[in-house]
């Protein structure tokens, strides 16, 4: 039973959260989770590990990097490490995949391209959670980095090779967006147009926009059954 959830939301400036959490908000509410936020842009506190059932970090603009100018991220990567060592299920998201990275020793760089809008990944042959063979999915990010030492390739795209890993049996991070709804597309976009430039990997504002409704379903079924796998709720088939 998941009853205690700690979810850390990173802001886009130091009084402006926008993104949300897409479709997870259904599947915390179908399981009456108890629901612990860690907003970095109001209280650098973190909650107790000995109080949490599952850790769900989310994104934000900034680079892992930028300790000096956000320095909670110092303290975020020692909970995150804290959280892998007492064995609790964490899901990383885009910014969050990439601290979850970087907590378990690899690299974070610049990508050779920004990817924004609706890209297929592939699935990556592996041991661990199984992704469909190819999906489309949504994208927002400019940063990667390098397979963790110890986790397994989960998936790829054409714009960026490392798009998902696992470590262990109950963490999983995701450098894109299974979460999206139409609702967290229309603010990401009222709120980041600029960055919605002339690129091979980033589309327009109508093509992210008018996504075709079933795409949204698919992706949220898929994020579902992630949190799913790393807290074992139901059998996991794949």
């Amino acid at each position: 039973m998941i009853s205690r959830v700690a979810l850390h939301e990173c802001p886009h400036t130091a009084t402006c959260f926008f993104e949300g959490i897409g479709s997870i908000d259904k599947w915390l509410n179908q399981r009456n989770a108890n629901v612990s936020y860690s907003r970095f842009y109001e209280s650098n506190d973190l909650p107790a590990l000995s109080e949490i059932d599952i850790v769900i970090i989310m994104g934000g603009p900034m680079s892992v990097h930028d300790e000096s100018e956000f320095p909670w991220l110092v303290e975020e990567k020692r909970f995150l490490r804290e959280a892998i060592s007492a064995g609790i299920p964490i899901l990383g998201i885009c910014l969050g995949a990439q601290l979850l990275a970087s907590a378990l020793g690899a690299k974070i760089y610049k990508n050779s391209q920004k990817e924004i809008g609706w890209f297929d990944i592939t699935k990556v042959p592996n041991p661990g959670f199984q992704f469909p063979d190819t999906i489309k999915v949504f994208h927002w990010h400019g940063e990667t980095f390098t397979l963790p030492p110890g986790a397994v390739h989960l998936a790829r795209s054409a714009a960026c090779e490392q798009q998902a890993f696992q470590y262990g049996e109950n963490i999983i991070g995701l450098q894109f967006h299974l979460e999206t709804t139409q609702e967290t597309i229309n603010s990401l976009i009222k709120n980041c147009n600029d960055e919605l430039i002339s690129d091979i990997y980033i589309q327009p504002e109508t093509s992210i926009k008018y996504e075709k409704i079933e795409n949204f379903g698919k992706i949220n079924n898929l994020m579902s059954l992630i949190l799913n796998y790393i807290t074992k709720i139901n059998s996991y088939k794949s």
